[in-house]
């Protein structure tokens, strides 16, 4: 989970972004990311459109998604359906 982009130096390509919400500060980390999971937005909020943009499975609008989900864990983002599945 990050909860800011300042908080971020890179994003490996692989990894999933699991965020509070997004702004444009968060472009450059979709572009490497396997998908994205927000808390908060829409399927017109930047993140939603960034990410469909870069081809990037997002799903947005979760809720506790940054206080279920922990570092490391491994998660399946399903941005057709809007599931996101904790793996392990």
């Amino acid at each position: 989970m990050i909860p800011t982009v300042e908080s971020v130096d890179r994003v490996l390509p692989g990894e999933v972004l699991v965020v509070p919400f997004t702004d444009p500060g968060w472009a450059p980390f979709l572009l490497p990311a396997a998908g994205v999971v927000m808390n908060m937005g829409g399927l017109l909020s930047h993140g939603s459109i960034i990410a469909r943009e870069y081809g990037v499975p997002a799903v947005v609008n979760v809720g506790p998604a940054t206080t279920i989900i922990r570092t490391g864990q491994r998660i399946m983002v399903d941005g057709d359906r809007g599931v996101v599945t904790i793996l392990d």
